[in-house]
């Protein structure tokens, strides 16, 4: 069984930041990549960022220059710094991982900017 934490949601005010963080545990035979994806009410879920086991990052263009995205092999984490943070941004934030045994996806983190 794979767990992905997710860590890190919470109020911000607009032009604040925020680090989110996953963690992945379990039967995990070999992680392809990690990366977070974010549902609006009454949206879509759509990628936001991932990288990969070897360190290939993809943006969503929205998500270009505000904020980035790291990972940790050995410790199966991921993280994402969000910057200039705006009412946009309000959404729940999914971690996901691509291994071996699958996709695998976390219960959501809640980030809510302040109007």
């Amino acid at each position: 069984q794979v767990q992905l934490v997710e860590s890190g949601g919470g109020l911000v005010q607009p032009g604040g930041s925020l680090r989110l963080s996953c963690a992945a545990s379990g039967s995990i035979f070999s992680i392809y990549s990690m990366g977070w994806y974010r549902q609006a009410p009454g949206k879509q879920r759509e990628l936001v960022a991932s990288i990969t086991s070897g360190g290939n990052t993809n943006y969503a263009d929205s998500e270009k220059g505000r904020f980035i995205v790291s990972g940790d092999n050995a410790k199966k984490t991921v993280s994402r710094e969000m910057n200039s943070l705006k009412v946009g941004d309000t959404a729940v934030y999914y971690c996901k991982t691509q291994t071996g045994g699958g996709p695998y996806w976390g219960e959501g983190t809640r980030v809510t900017e302040l109007s």
